[in-house]
């Protein structure tokens, strides 16, 4: 693969013009972090997502405000801090209720995004997000990938790495977007069924092809 790293990166785009941003999604277990790792090792820059927003409305007092008066006070805890469990208790099985959360959260997100876009300067950027296709912010990007895998196998990923039960891993598989919704919107596939070599091939061929 190393020839092909050099054959493309002769060709690299001038890096004062806009970077390319590149959605990169996947269901839980899917192993779309450890693509982004591999994304960054090959040097290209991952917004996460997910992560910024754990520290945005931690840090954003306005966020705070608005959390509270949709989900109440218990939405922070007695350090006033973020209160992930209740408020993952209290949106799971209400769609609306989740909805309004993330119409407060994400546009704070979308905007500390935009601002680190401004930042880079690699011709492609990747912004790792779970609800890529959810919120429709496909739409946004040059191109989107998908990293995928079989729902057993990705089950037992999450079983293994957080010790929850079967049960509990498919109550979370259910409320998100389904798989096969999700092969049909991305631009690039990456399937995860196989071994950690095979991914980091499969993750340097699709990056390194996008023009």
């Amino acid at each position: 693969m190393e020839e092909l790293h050099s054959e493309i990166q002769k060709a690299e785009p001038d890096p004062l013009s806009a970077p390319k941003i590149i959605g990169l999604t996947g269901g839980i277990g899917s192993g779309k972090t450890t693509v982004a790792k591999f994304i960054e090792e090959f040097g290209f820059p991952v917004y996460y997502s997910d992560d910024r927003a754990k520290d945005i409305v931690n840090d954003n007092d306005d966020l705070k405000l608005k959390i509270k008066a949709l989900l109440g006070d218990e939405a922070y805890d007695e350090n006033g801090l973020y209160n992930r469990k209740f408020v993952a208790e209290k949106v799971f099985n209400d769609k609306d209720l989740l909805q309004s959360l993330n119409e407060i959260i994400h546009p704070a997100v979308r905007i500390d995004f935009e601002d680190w876009v401004k930042r880079q300067t690699k011709y492609l950027v990747f912004k790792e997000t779970a609800l890529l296709f959810e919120l429709k912010l496909n739409r946004q990007c040059y191109k989107s990938i998908l990293v995928t895998a079989e729902d057993n196998i990705r089950a037992k990923r999450v079983m293994d790495r957080d010790g929850k039960t079967y049960r509990e891993v498919e109550a979370v598989m259910e409320k998100q977007m389904p798989e096969k919704e999700k092969v049909r919107l991305a631009n690039c596939i990456i399937y995860n069924n196989t071994n950690l070599e095979d991914l980091k091939d499969q993750t340097e061929k699709i990056i390194f092809d996008i023009e």
